[in-house]
């Protein structure tokens, strides 16, 4: 299963549409993951054409996001992986500790918030954001992330740069 990772699109401020190098992973996705702050849920509409979405609500998703369906928290089996995701992560100091707390179950976390790209494992779980597409801040490009399960493990993670 191939699952793209997006997370921080602020639509429409900076996501007018659908940036062509991000497209051009989305038309191999299984799974979109959307890590929160959306901004308007028109996104989510838009990368519903590619493959089925999950989406969190990030702390600059209106109403009409939460609408669309997504909730705050969200747990999910793909392929037989337990993944979770939150917009916000917290703090980075203690966050493995702490996700593990907020999802015992899970294999892996999806956060967004940051802007920050990261991939890391601690606490008997792997956390992982993908940054953001749109706005980089202080990142060096514009990022997504890419996800392949098989065999209800994950087998492949990367941070992808698209701008």
């Amino acid at each position: 299963m191939r699952v793209v990772v997006v997370s921080d699109t602020h639509a429409p401020r900076r996501w007018k549409t659908c940036p062509p190098r991000v497209a051009e992973h989305l038309r191999g996705a299984d799974v979109i993951l959307h890590a929160g702050d959306v901004c308007v849920a028109s996104v989510l509409d838009e990368l519903a054409q590619y493959a089925p979405v999950h989406a969190v609500l990030g702390n600059n998703d209106g109403p009409d996001v939460a609408d669309w369906g997504a909730p705050e928290r969200l747990e999910l089996d793909l392929g037989g992986l337990a993944v979770a995701m939150v917009h916000d992560s917290g703090q980075a100091r203690g966050r493995t500790a702490r996700m593990r707390r907020w999802f015992p179950a899970a294999d892996l976390v999806v956060f967004g918030h940051s802007h920050i790209p990261m991939d890391e494992s601690g606490d008997g779980v792997r956390i992982f954001n993908p940054g953001s597409p749109t706005d980089r801040r202080r990142q060096p490009h514009g990022t997504i992330g890419l996800l392949d399960i098989a065999g209800g493990r994950l087998s492949a993670a990367e941070i992808v740069p698209v701008t």
